[in-house]
């Protein structure tokens, strides 16, 4: 790709924490998905729970610009697949493009890009940020690398909750039995609640935990001790 992107543009926003681990995780994911989907660079942006946005990791120097440029802009298909909830499937950047982003598509054409692929990630009804594929040759992705580029998405989405989980890892012996406790009576509280697998339940109560920048401890034991209610994911 084209190195001549404005170096310029504003720096991504700090965002709810990631350990550095978690950004190296995402880092290595976005190389891995570059190389599995025939990609230029692939990237993940983290969108705040204020609705602030920012860069969370990519596959490579160039394409941490490309991701940037949409929120410097303003628009792109990112913000566009955040706030459809569905992925956008750009296989040309052609006119149509041109006036649906009309700042955005001329920068990132110049860069090289010619095809760009947006996937929401998501838990339930919580919003977590997008992951974005670029190309430099115009084209659908195969069946295949629909598929792959969805898993490299359920990646990241475990990732960025991990990533959260870490920041409150150091605890005692004592209180981490009593929050293991409370968290597995809290997963089968959702299970009930919501009507889900365990598995799932386990994925919302982590899922809230992101978007309300709060300590799964905490939202286990406002579950279990009925001050927090999950509701339904009717979308």
């Amino acid at each position: 790709m084209d190195q001549g992107m404005d170096d310029g543009a504003r720096p991504p926003m700090t965002l709810s924490p990631l350990d550095r681990g978690a950004v190296s995780r995402l880092q290595v994911l976005c190389a891995d998905a570059t190389r599995a989907l025939s990609a230029a660079g692939v990237g993940v942006s983290v969108m705040a729970t204020t609705g602030g946005y920012g860069m969370a990791a990519a596959s490579d120097p160039t394409t941490e610009r490309i991701e940037e440029l949409q929120f410097t802009v303003g628009e792109g298909p990112c913000v566009d697949a955040y706030t459809s909830r569905r992925p956008v499937l750009i296989t040309d950047l052609d006119d149509t493009a041109m006036s649906r982003w009309p700042a955005y598509t001329p920068a990132v054409y110049q860069a090289g890009i010619r095809a760009v692929f947006a996937f929401p990630l998501q838990v339930g009804a919580v919003r977590l940020g997008v992951l974005d594929v670029f190309r430099t040759h115009a084209g659908p992705l195969s069946r295949d690398e629909l598929g792959q580029a969805f898993t490299f998405g359920e990646l990241a989405v475990t990732t960025l909750l991990d990533g959260q989980d870490q920041t409150h890892s150091e605890h005692d012996v004592d209180e981490a039995i009593e929050q293991g406790a409370a968290l597995w009576q809290a997963q089968g509280m959702v299970m009930v609640m919501l009507g889900v697998t365990l598995t799932e339940a386990l994925v919302r109560l982590r899922g809230h935990a992101y978007a309300t920048n709060l300590p799964l401890s905490v939202v286990a034991a406002d579950i279990v001790a009925g001050r927090l209610h999950l509701e339904r994911d009717h979308s």
